[in-house]
């Protein structure tokens, strides 16, 4: 009975990092990623989203929630998580292994950058440009950034070949490299967005 509860929660786990928080880390990404094209229509994107009808029912349950449990259950998986990285080297077990640890960095940085942006806004702070540009322009911060973005876009993309493959979706060892290049596309694709958002709030270029 346990290992049938256990193999659900894993389950859940792998289906909530893609639905909903994969698809709400692109979606925000993407929206911030407005800024590039200036600060009017960055604060339209965000002031878009901040006041869609029943927002903070849907952050609640279409974000936060979710978050909690594949974050608890992410800490659980890293502390029994066997890692075979030292004895075998393979290309899998090295994403194997970074996967938890981008889990628990991705995990920090979340925690920061919704203390430093929600947090601050129920404080009476702005959501808008001026915010991220404050936040972005020491260097400290930025490299933060960089690192927690890079961190769960890898986290995303590779958790996406584990759902595919754990899913059923990709069985074969040719449809599980394919999928290999595909998350890799992804992988590249999103970070970019990411990171030119970040380097246009620090340098605005």
């Amino acid at each position: 009975m346990a290992e049938h509860r256990e193999y659900f929660y894993r389950r859940l786990h792998s289906l909530l990092g893609v639905v909903p928080i994969g698809l709400f880390l692109i979606n925000h990404l993407v929206v911030n990623h407005f800024a590039v094209y200036g600060e009017e229509s960055f604060n339209k994107a965000a002031s878009f989203m901040h006041n869609l009808p029943f927002v903070l029912a849907l952050e609640i349950f279409v974000i936060y929630l979710p978050i909690l449990f594949h974050a608890i259950l992410g800490v659980y998986i890293v502390f029994v998580a066997k890692n075979n990285v030292r004895r075998y080297g393979f290309f899998r077990n090295w994403l194997f292994y970074l996967q938890r640890v981008t889990g628990i960095i991705t995990l920090v940085f979340i925690a920061w950058h919704v203390f430093e942006t929600r947090v601050q806004v129920a404080l009476g702070a702005d959501l808008d440009y001026s915010l991220m540009e404050g936040i972005l322009t020491n260097p400290v911060m930025f490299w933060f950034y960089v690192i927690g973005v890079l961190s769960a876009v890898f986290h995303f993309s590779n958790g996406l070949w584990g759902f595919f493959v754990s899913w059923g979706i990709a069985q074969s060892p040719r449809s599980q490299k394919i999928v290999t290049y595909a998350t890799l596309i992804v992988f590249l694709v999103v970070s970019y967005i990411g990171i030119r958002t970040l380097i246009t709030f620090a340098y605005g270029v």
